[in-house]
């Protein structure tokens, strides 16, 4: 029976009374998906779209990075950023990850000398020696940042990449996890013990639009930079409209025809600022027959 537009208090009530059934995982995944929803009751109520109800400026338009997907046809979309995989580990044969290497080498020189390029291992859980030397090697590619190189729960390895590789350091890439942090407070300790020059929380998993707001309080205060997983999703955008340590908002080449119909409109390689209310997407009954799952 609460009102549901006490977004922010609704989120202190849930969060506390079910942190004992976990921190991370499942229960901020959970807590995301009502939260999420709230603040689409919210702005749906007040006739706003979901970035106009944070406060502070927003701006009308972000760049977008692409993940995967053609290089060359992005480009003539007008995108000017991309990350590809770099699905390698400490095991993987000398000969996959020389593939490996070769294909990210081969991605720069698709993009050409302008234009930023990233990598993600998908938390491969390398060793630091080894993802130094994985670095070392891509030093050509001139990659804006790395991304999930190691175990998300290696922060103190994060910490000394950062010092090899990173800002800390040579300084010739930057150091990106979080992805798979939850909550400010998991934040709190990858900015404190320096784990990382570019966060990255996913609104869907981290706690919720709520989540994600103390987050990036935490990291513009750090003096770091804010690039949230699937920033560029219908509730991901408002964050990253509205954060000024954000600088890109990552969206994929190909995704569902559900996930592409929530998807904010991108023009000339900028995603644009919605102005429907609540996240701009409406879910109607003929696209959850379309997509529903059937048995058989």
């Amino acid at each position: 029976g609460a009102d549901p537009r006490g977004v922010e208090r609704l989120w202190d009530q849930m969060y506390t009374s079910g942190l004992f059934y976990g921190r991370r995982g499942l229960f901020p995944m959970a807590l995301s998906a009502v939260d999420n929803a709230l603040w689409d009751i919210a702005g749906k109520y007040s006739g706003k779209p979901v970035h106009a109800m944070l406060g502070g400026e927003a701006r009308a338009r972000i760049p977008i990075y692409q993940t995967g997907g053609d290089i060359a046809a992005g480009k003539r979309a007008g995108v000017r950023n991309f990350k590809v995989g770099l699905p390698i580990a400490p095991e993987t044969p000398a000969a996959e990850t020389q593939a490996a290497i070769d294909h990210v080498l081969a991605a720069r020189e698709a993009l050409g000398p302008d234009g930023n390029l990233m990598t993600d291992s998908v938390s491969r859980r390398g060793t630091v020696d080894w993802a130094v030397g994985v670095a070392e090697r891509l030093r050509p590619a001139r990659l804006y940042w790395m991304e999930e190189l190691l175990s998300p729960d290696d922060v103190f390895g994060y910490a000394e990449l950062v010092q090899r590789i990173g800002g800390g350091g040579p300084g010739w890439t930057k150091v990106a996890c979080g992805e798979h942090e939850y909550t400010e407070h998991g934040f709190e300790v990858l900015v404190r013990v320096g784990s990382a020059e570019v966060l990255q929380p996913d609104i869907t998993w981290c706690g919720g639009l709520t989540a994600a707001r103390r987050i990036a309080k935490l990291v513009e205060d750090a003096g770091l930079e804010l690039v949230p997983h699937r920033g560029g999703s219908s509730w991901g955008l408002p964050i990253a409209l509205t954060a000024p340590s954000c600088t890109m908002a990552e969206s994929f080449a190909a995704g569902s025809p559900i996930l592409d119909a929530m998807t904010p409109a991108i023009e000339n390689g900028d995603c644009l600022a919605p102005t429907e209310p609540g996240f701009g997407t409406a879910l109607t009954e003929e696209m959850v027959l379309e997509h529903r799952l059937r048995s058989g």
